[in-house]
């Protein structure tokens, strides 16, 4: 996110941005990913720059966001109409601008249909990538514009043409849920086990602004991640909890296909409902996954002129008691909550 004091912080003496600093301590971690995922929860509609409640970022955010190893951003969340039309079409222009991937918002029906599942391929796997949000602060979406709102009817369909692509993954990654609680609604979880029948692997979730806990199901030889909420990654809120969020780390795998593989298994021009049902598609599994929990450090509490990304765990010796205090509350209360309603996943402490 990207509210007032942000923006303030960043500007330079020349009236220019500066956010390099803010993800100087976590630029290694999310640049080793091979697909570093984002949810961009501000539009780049250019100058007057604002934060809450109609959000409007210096495009040298973006820059920072790119130089920190993210691949990928998210956009349909219930910010990006803040600005309109102009908000919506030149966030888009922006990510183009920087060969940046992008899921949840377009200009037009055409562009989605080319666009839209997102599907990457890298190091030999093709992970297709989903994105809805619940709604966009009552703000109507402008003809031809797109956002993809969560409609079961159009996801359904989504996921049917993700699979034409024999994705080795299907993410879905959902803006949904209450603000400030802790603990996923009914609506969530109702949500999530349908998205895993309909075919989608994991579910990635946010909104809340702060955790929500994380689980790894088990189905035959396939595992599904939901994380319901990573929380503020950065931000200016101050709230309990609100202060921090995590990096989700996702690592896959494909275990052996069966030797040898009868021809309509190899037969690229098959559908994937020829495949037996004894051999689950896609052929991945998880090999592991954890999280990091990150702390955002605020020029109120450090004296540093910009905002900075704190790891949990990273040295604190150039932070003042009152930041540390601040730290300490947000690990204690993310800990005892991740530690209590976690299933099966685990925090990365190394």
């Amino acid at each position: 996110m990207q509210h007032q004091a942000q923006i303030d912080a960043a500007r330079t003496s020349e009236g220019k941005y500066d956010y390099q600093s803010c993800f100087s301590l976590v630029k290694d971690q999310i640049s080793r990913a091979d697909l570093a995922i984002g949810n961009l929860e501000v539009t780049l509609a250019g100058k007057p720059y604002n934060g809450y409640p109609t959000f409007s970022a210096p495009d040298e955010y973006l820059q920072a966001i790119k130089d920190a190893g993210f691949d990928l951003l998210m956009t349909a969340n219930n910010h990006c109409l803040d600005r309109g039309k102009k908000g919506l079409e030149r966030t888009i222009f922006m990510l183009d601008s920087l060969q940046m991937a992008h899921a949840g918002t377009y200009r037009n029906a055409s562009e989605r249909k080319q666009q839209y599942p997102v599907v990457i391929c890298k190091k030999g796997f093709r992970i297709a990538l989903l994105n809805y949000t619940y709604g966009t602060n009552g703000i109507k979406v402008t003809t031809p514009n797109i956002v993809n709102y969560i409609d079961k009817e159009i996801i359904l369909q989504d996921i049917r043409n993700a699979q034409v692509h024999r994705p080795d993954a299907v993410i879905a990654i959902m803006h949904w849920g209450e603000e400030y609680q802790s603990l996923p609604d009914s609506n969530q979880r109702e949500l999530a086990d349908w998205l895993l029948q309909q075919g989608v692997t994991h579910v990635i979730g946010a909104h809340p602004h702060v955790i929500q806990p994380m689980e790894l199901r088990m189905n035959g030889n396939q595992q599904h991640v939901i994380a319901y909420s990573l929380g503020n990654f950065i931000s200016n809120m101050q709230s309990p909890n609100t202060d921090g969020g995590l990096i989700f780390t996702l690592q896959l795998e494909k275990y052996p296909l069966p030797k040898p593989i009868p021809p309509r298994y190899s037969d690229k021009s098959h559908s994937p409902s020829l495949v037996p049902t004894t051999i689950l598609f896609p052929y991945c599994r998880v090999s592991s996954c954890g999280y990091t929990l990150i702390w955002t450090a605020r020029p109120d509490l450090t004296g540093e002129k910009n905002y900075i990304l704190y790891p949990v765990g990273h040295p604190t010796d150039s932070l003042s008691q009152n930041a540390r205090n601040h730290l300490k509350i947000f690990t204690e209360n993310s800990r005892k909550l991740l530690q209590q309603h976690n299933i099966d996943i685990h925090e990365n402490k190394k």
